[in-house]
Parts: C-alpha cells; sequence; structure tokens
C-alpha cells in the first residue's frame, strides 16, 4: 500500500474531533444547546490521515484547501458533493436522533423528499443517494432561511449561492473572544464527489482554520467566493 504525506499541514492523530480542534488565543467556544445539531457537528470524527479522498479511491489534486478531514461516508459514486455533502449532515443528524418525520429535501420544482423509513441504514443510505440525484445548492438555497445579519450566525448555518455550478458550505462551530467578535470554521465538500473536509483560511494564517467576521462583503475560501447575503439556516 502506498502511504502519502500531506505536505501543507501537520497530522492531527491527538485531534479526535471538531470541538477538540484548537480555538485562537483569546477566543472561546460558543457552546450549542445539548441535542442540537449544532453539538452533533463538532462531535463529528476527524480522520488521522488528513487526506482527501475522491468517490473512486483517488487523492484528490489539490491536498493544500484542508485542514482537517471528516470521517464522514462519502459512497462509490460522484453524487455527494458540495450541497449534498451537506444534506448529508443535516439528514445524518436526524436520523440518529431518530426524528425520521423531519428528514426531508425539496428540489428545484419543489417535489418533496422525504425519509419514510424506520433505522434501516441501507434504506437510508439508498434515499440519500436519490435526493443527491435531484437536489442541489439551487433547491437548497429555496429550502433554507435567509440570515441577513453575519452576527447571528450559528452553528449549522450554510453559506450558499445557489446555481449551476453552485456552492455550499456548513458552518460547524463558532467562538468569540470578550469584546463579542466571533469566529467559525467552515466544512464542504467540492466536485467532484469528496471527503468533506474543513477548509484553511487562505487570508490568515494566525486565525486558520478560523474564519472572522468583519466589515468586508466578501468571504473568501480556498475554491470559492462567497458574500455575507449568502448565509442559510435550517
Amino acid at each position: 500500500m502506498t502511504h502519502y504525506s500531506n505536505p501543507f499541514i501537520e497530522p492531527f492523530t491527538a485531534i479526535e474531533t471538531i470541538h477538540a480542534i484548537p480555538s485562537p488565543a483569546g477566543y472561546e467556544r460558543i457552546t450549542p444547546e445539548p441535542g442540537s445539531f449544532g453539538e452533533w457537528l463538532r462531535a463529528i470524527k476527524l480522520k488521522k490521515d488528513n487526506l482527501v479522498y475522491l468517490y473512486n479511491g483517488s487523492l484528490k489534486k489539490d491536498q493544500s484547501v484542508h485542514f482537517a478531514v471528516l470521517d464522514i461516508p462519502i459512497g462509490k459514486k460522484d453524487l455527494q458533493q458540495c450541497a449534498d455533502a451537506i444534506i448529508r449532515l443535516r439528514a445524518q443528524y436526524l436520523f440518529d436522533k431518530k426524528r425520521y418525520s423531519e428528514i426531508s429535501f425539496s428540489d428545484n420544482d419543489n417535489k418533496c423528499y422525504k425519509w419514510k423509513g424506520d433505522s434501516s441504514k441501507i434504506a437510508f443510505n439508498s434515499y440519500l443517494e436519490n435526493v443527491f440525484c435531484r437536489c442541489g445548492t439551487a433547491s437548497l438555497q429555496k429550502q433554507l432561511k435567509p440570515v441577513t445579519d453575519l452576527q447571528q450566525i450559528q452553528h449549522g448555518d450554510v453559506f450558499i449561492k445557489g446555481g449551476f455550478p453552485g456552492h455550499a458550505m456548513i458552518v460547524v462551530d463558532i467562538a468569540q473572544n470578550r469584546k463579542g467578535k466571533k469566529i467559525f470554521m467552515l466544512a464542504q465538500s467540492y466536485m467532484p464527489a469528496q471527503d468533506i473536509h474543513i477548509v484553511r483560511n487562505p487570508a490568515n494564517d494566525i486565525l486558520n482554520p478560523w474564519y472572522e467576521i468583519t466589515e468586508a462583503d466578501e468571504i473568501v475560501t480556498p475554491e470559492w467566493i462567497f458574500t455575507k447575503n449568502c448565509l442559510r439556516r435550517w
């Protein structure tokens, strides 16, 4: 077996979950409510090899954009891309909490796809593949509610630009300092389907992988630029 190393980051062998990634000096994490989507997101385990693989088992060519890799399955088809990864996370949270009736996503024609099953993981994954084929950034943007004030950012919020292609990233953690200044961490998948990963902050090596809320209208990530009005909520 060939072993690879990532020259851009140190292996996170001692960091098991998103919540264990250190926050910058002077910042403390904002604790989400018990049982919430935010609490579930922060508890997601991280892979130890710290490499992003595509759905077909090959390495993503650019290994410089990510900071850590989530231990979440991506399947063996080119389906779980950006919006799909966020759908996966939201659906998996509701599935794990046995809130089956809340698992529902709509396509661009507003046709609804509800999970009508039980705790069968095989059937659930088949359901998700069907959703991935029919839903994307354009439809997910319609389903989510706009957040007009970035200062009110919450765990599980989504930066999304609907389109063909568009892009979407999810807020997996938030921290703030004594002055109330907030920072946040983002995760994404991309094209082709690949491991969900926490992205680096290309504009701020000190805060990396955290992003700060500033007066600027743009949020510059390694593979996409969002504007503040792109923030949405479940």
